[in-house]
């Protein structure tokens, strides 16, 4: 299994993609259990291009922030899901990831939309750069380095929060 992560954006319409990637051995039982176990404002859905046209490797998109009324739903399951099908797409037929990913290898895609996001552009923009990106990070051998992670403790943040004394 492999671990991706990406951050692009800035305020409500940023995007936070964690992907899962592996061989369906490894990730199908991981992914038929979410796929099968929504929660209250938790529902995992299978990642399309379009109706009827789904992304390979097939892609279940998570979503991290429960869904907190229509237009929180709509920027889900509109531009963050159309990005998603974007970035991991684009991926594939990049040769981000490996031919054998298109039939044999499955993704989680872990997605935090805010629930203030409000430029459906910009979240869709933000999610097939993100995912795009953590693709590339997951294939990256070592991805994150001892040298990459020094030098991001110097001065550790997230968009939540940034301490006075690192």
């Amino acid at each position: 299994m492999r671990i991706g992560e990406g951050f692009e954006g800035e305020g409500a319409n940023a995007a936070h993609i964690n992907l899962l990637l592996g061989d369906n051995a490894e990730l199908g039982s991981a992914f038929a259990l979410a796929a099968a176990s929504p929660g209250p404002g938790h529902i995992p859905f299978l990642t399309v291009i379009k109706p009827n046209v789904p992304v390979k490797p097939f892609t279940l998109f998570v979503a991290k922030a429960a869904l907190q009324g229509e237009r929180h739903e709509r920027m889900t399951w509109g531009p963050a899901q159309a990005g998603v099908a974007a970035g991991v797409t684009r991926a594939l037929i990049d040769g981000v990831l490996p031919a054998e990913a298109e039939e044999r290898w499955l993704v989680i895609a872990l997605v935090w939309v805010d629930p203030n996001a409000d430029d459906a552009e910009a979240v869709f923009a933000n999610n097939r750069a993100a995912s795009f990106s953590a693709c590339g990070r997951a294939l990256a051998a070592g991805w994150p380095n001892r040298e990459t992670l020094k030098a991001a403790l110097a001065s550790i943040s997230n968009p939540f929060f940034t301490p006075g004394v690192s």
